[in-house]
């Protein structure tokens, strides 16, 4: 089950009761690229969430930016999975003009799960915003 989209993931999140979201998102977590161990250090560590989330960004030679991530907690694992597909691969002009939190929106995260899951969100989308005005 590869997805190209968040709006892809959200026709198969919008149809499923709870328990099967759930499911959803620790896949999509699963289908994540692997991040090299080494890259896991605290400079790569978003701070403010409750579970350890790592994002360390790859600017292409095309001037693209390429997100490795991941989490030691299967469901945060899925919410950044489900960032990075908003923002995997773009320009960082693209990525600064994209309100991700609105194509988040849709999936009521901050309803559906405990709220020490959905916490570091903005710290994870604000990390990604700082990415690309740096390399803007």
């Amino acid at each position: 089950m590869a997805f190209q989209s968040i709006d892809e993931v959200y026709a198969d999140y919008e149809l499923l009761d709870a328990d099967d979201r759930y499911r959803l998102l620790i896949d999509l977590g699963r289908a994540l690229e692997p991040m090299p161990e080494p890259l896991k250090t605290d400079a790569t560590l978003v701070r403010g969430c409750s579970a350890a989330v790592w994002v360390y960004p790859l600017p292409r030679d095309d001037g693209r930016l390429h997100f490795l991530a991941d989490s030691n907690a299967a469901i945060t694992k899925g919410i950044v999975a489900l960032i990075l597909l908003a923002v995997q691969d773009r320009r960082p002009s693209e990525i600064l003009d994209l309100d991700i939190e609105a194509a988040l929106a849709p999936f009521d995260l901050r309803n559906q799960l405990s709220s020490n899951r959905t916490q570091g969100i903005p710290n994870m989308i604000a990390l990604v915003r700082q990415t690309a005005e740096r390399l803007a």
